[in-house]
């Protein structure tokens, strides 16, 4: 072998040597970039889970309360209705029973409207309802983004393995592939974030 093919030869390993250090740097920051959107995902789904865990629970609890406002309320009915038989039956009743079979009368049905409705409290059946309707409403949303952030995270962490054996085996295809799926990985965690989709 001459001198001369020997530089050749030396030149061109120094060149590839300079190409696969390249390679292996961006390859090394992909890692990196993969690993961070990896905890954001992670994070996300985390966040999506505990969200749509307490939700539950809250919706839950408005419609037992609800449902025992309700059984209130009906106990109330049936004794208002009692007393309105009493009084309408019972003629020997006097004015002073009347008169107090006539203020408990009002009481229930005072208890009974109260039971429906109240506002200054936030304790009545309608707003119990609403509340319970707005809980199902946040969890069905952290619902809906939690699959995203379960797509995100096994994207990202194919991502990280295939550019980990692109490092090892110098495949620029490989390398290409990992930026595909961390990209497909970053939008499914951005979506879990924005439900654009």
């Amino acid at each position: 072998m001459e001198a001369h093919e020997a530089h050749e030869t030396h030149e061109h390993l120094e060149h590839h040597a300079s190409a696969d250090s390249g390679f292996k740097t961006r390859a090394a920051l992909l890692v990196s970039v993969l690993a961070m959107v990896l905890a954001l995902a992670s994070l996300g789904g985390s966040d999506a889970t505990k969200e749509a865990t307490y939700h539950n629970l809250m919706a839950s609890n408005a419609y037992s309360f609800y449902q025992a406002k309700n059984i209130r309320q009906t106990a109330y009915k049936v004794a208002a209705d009692e007393l309105e038989i009493t009084l309408a039956k019972d003629e020997k009743l006097s004015a002073a029973s009347r008169e107090l079979v006539g203020k408990k009368l009002e009481a229930y049905r005072k208890n009974i409207e109260r039971y429906e409705s109240e506002p200054d409290t936030g304790e009545g059946k309608k707003e119990l309802m609403a509340r319970a309707k707005e809980h199902e409403h946040e969890r069905d949303t952290a619902l809906r983004r939690d699959p995203w952030f379960d797509y995100a995270e096994a994207l990202l962490q194919i991502a990280i393995v295939l550019t980990s054996v692109a490092i090892i085996t110098s495949r620029r295809q490989l390398l290409w592939g990992a930026l595909g799926l961390g990209l497909m990985g970053a939008l499914s965690t951005v979506n879990g974030f924005l439900l654009l989709i």
